[in-house]
């Protein structure tokens, strides 16, 4: 298998659930704006949000995979699809119980993760309207979780990676065709994410039928595999929780703040989900089935230059993505979401946080390249024990940085919290002896500065005051706005090359 052109299938699906998600936080911002109804949704939004990341695409996936690697390539076929029979069941029953109990508790919930809500009693009652609607989501995008781990230790990548555009797709519809039926009309949103959960499962069925590992009832308690996912489970869920806890400690700073401030946080955290995802995740879900097969292969000098692959390959795309973001904060906000209720004041509130997120970005994606590293050694304490810290000094800067930033400093703290993680990481894996750099690191480095600089000389020269953003049209916008990031793109791209850089020297297979 070819990771570069596994990764380019990836991040292109990526890419277009990322247009099509942007889509969507237009058609949002446009409907409704950034006040209360909004911020009541994306609260109540989140909290199915952070545990689909704390059982789907964080601990679980962490756990499932590696164990799903091994069967596969230890023990046969057979063995396999009775693993994914027994995981299923098992998952789906935890799932249907942790649903029900979301919907009967939702009060208390919101009482928790925003208690700033409880002094406006329209903005509790709505949040906890909504919040009962959108918690089934966890039910079923944990189940497109297991599907798409399936899919991918089978090299399957596209799909798992296309499935997201029909979450945003139904929040288009429900948008903008039903929210006219709805009162409030912001109900519309939580019946899309009730209908997008619904959509992706229904999507990656097919796949797993071709496969002939389409999961069937079989409640198994004293499966061996699914014990060892369990166990390995108990330290993730700890580990990921603590990124998700840092999360909606933000969120229950955010609360007490200005009406808006939820919003424009959640508008910028959307604009640096574009590169997280179509770097970050991307590599991560390419390199953990790859990283878990070397693992049970036990080739342990395969294992680190695959991990120096990775790492090369997210600073040359991670670095000038945040000088990017940084400087086009106000193009990239104005030509997305100032439309309609999205006013100039939202506008420059959300550049604001968006500069603030991208001082961390490279740490962001830096640490979805380095925790597969021990994922995929059945290793999931030491993230864990480095995300404990990670969780204190983020807090500690949270209470620094909220006063004179307020919701900008809440995006800093998470921001440097990452870059502290991923340093943590990488001492980790070296101390260890897991991974060794290659030869030639500091040449490297310098000359991605290098062409970082150029690109960004380009970018601030073209980009102009904030002034002539806010007053031009959609149209002038949103041209100015493309023939800017190709000059910028063109430049970086273009001093690589003139520094030596050629698309093969990252050419990587697999077996």
């Amino acid at each position: 298998m070819n990771l570069l052109k596994a990764l380019a299938t990836v991040s292109s699906m990526t890419l277009i659930s990322r247009i099509f998600g942007f889509i969507r936080d237009v058609v949002i911002a446009r409907v409704f704006g950034a006040g209360l109804a909004t911020d009541a949704f994306f609260v109540a939004f989140k909290i199915p949000n952070l545990l689909r990341r704390l059982f789907a695409e964080g601990a679980f996936s962490q756990a499932f995979v590696p164990i799903l690697a091994e069967y596969r390539n230890r023990r046969g076929e057979a063995e396999t699809r009775l693993l994914v029979d027994h995981v299923a069941t098992f998952l789906a029953l935890a799932l249907f119980i942790v649903a029900l109990i979301g919907v009967a508790a939702a009060p208390l919930i919101i009482y928790v993760s925003a208690p700033g809500f409880v002094a406006t009693p329209e903005k509790f009652d709505l949040t906890v309207a909504l919040l009962r609607v959108t918690f089934p989501y966890i039910f079923f995008i944990s189940l497109v979780a297991l599907a798409g781990g399936i899919l991918n230790t089978y090299s399957r990548f596209s799909v798992p990676a296309f499935t997201p555009v029909l979450l945003n797709l139904s929040f288009i519809v429900f948008a903008l065709w039903a929210a006219p039926y709805f009162d409030p009309p912001v109900k519309a949103l939580a019946w899309a994410v009730f209908a997008g959960g619904v959509l992706q499962l229904g999507c990656q069925a097919p796949f797993l039928l071709r496969l002939k590992l389409f999961p069937r009832f079989r409640l198994n308690p004293r499966d061996e595999g699914v014990w060892r996912i369990v166990r390995l489970m108990g330290p993730a869920v700890f580990g990921v929780s603590i990124a998700q806890v840092s999360l909606l400690i933000n969120m229950i700073f955010a609360s007490f703040l200005v009406n808006g401030s939820v919003s424009w946080l959640y508008y910028a955290d959307r604009l640096m989900e574009f590169p997280t995802g179509l770097l970050g995740v991307a590599l991560g879900t390419i390199l953990l089935p790859s990283l878990s097969k070397h693992y049970a292969e036990r080739s342990a000098d395969e294992y680190s230059r695959l991990l120096d692959w990775g790492l090369r390959l997210t600073l040359v795309l991670a670095l000038p993505a945040a000088a990017a973001l940084a400087v086009l904060s106000v193009p990239l906000t104005a030509t997305l979401f100032h439309y309609g209720a999205f006013s100039a004041s939202d506008v420059l509130a959300t550049r604001n946080a968006v500069i603030a997120y991208s001082v961390g970005l490279a740490g962001l994606i830096l640490v979805k390249v380095l925790a597969p590293g021990f994922y995929a050694r059945q290793d999931i304490r030491t993230p864990v024990r480095i995300a404990v810290v990670t969780l204190v000094a983020t807090q500690v800067m949270n209470f620094i940085f909220i006063w004179p930033l307020k919701h900008a400093g809440l995006a800093l703290a998470i921001g440097l919290g990452a870059c502290l993680n991923a340093a943590l990481l990488f001492r980790a894996l070296r101390r260890r002896g897991i991974y060794t750099p290659q030869a030639g690191w500091s040449v490297f480095l310098l000359k991605v500065a290098i062409a970082v600089y150029a690109m960004g000389v380009v970018l601030w020269i073209t980009t102009g005051a904030p002034v002539d953003w806010l007053g031009a049209g959609a149209a002038q916008r949103a041209a100015r706005l493309a023939w800017i990031i190709v000059a910028g793109a063109a430049s970086y791209f273009a001093a690589l090359w003139l520094l030596g850089f050629r698309m093969r020297d990252f050419a990587r297979r697999v077996g």
